[in-house]
């Protein structure tokens, strides 16, 4: 029988809920919304998903190498939304997804970069104490 930490669960869901609704807003914005409807629900959507980062980035119990490599890998995560951005974008535009590549990736950037933060200063934070 294989026992498993319950520490990181709610942490681990509500990335799981947040990564389903980035995803989710990349593809309802660009092919089911207009662009009236997305300006005007756009401050609430992208909010929901700052507060799912910062809820992901407390409950997510990580301390030695474990908040290295989230930090290594939410880092890594940020650079690569943002660049896909543009790069995608400009290369995927005849095709008719370019929008919905970007718009994902910003939402997935709005709720990486708040989880990102959060750990780097718990981390900063557990390496001065001695």
């Amino acid at each position: 029988m294989v026992l498993k930490s319950k520490e990181n669960s709610v942490g681990a869901w509500f990335f799981l809920v947040g990564v389903i609704i980035a995803i989710s807003i990349g593809i309802v914005t660009t092919f089911f919304l207009p662009l009236t409807r997305i300006n005007q629900y756009s401050s609430s959507i992208y909010g929901v998903l700052v507060l799912l980062g910062l809820i992901v980035g407390f409950s997510i119990n990580v301390s030695g190498k474990d908040s290295q490599t989230f930090l290594l890998i939410g880092a890594v995560l940020v650079i690569v939304s943002r660049f896909g951005m543009e790069s995608v974008t400009g290369s995927l535009i005849g095709i008719g997804i370019g929008d919905a590549v970007a718009s994902t990736f910003s939402a997935l950037l709005t709720l990486f970069v708040p989880a990102t933060i959060v750990v780097a200063i718990k981390t900063v934070f557990s390496i001065t104490r001695v």
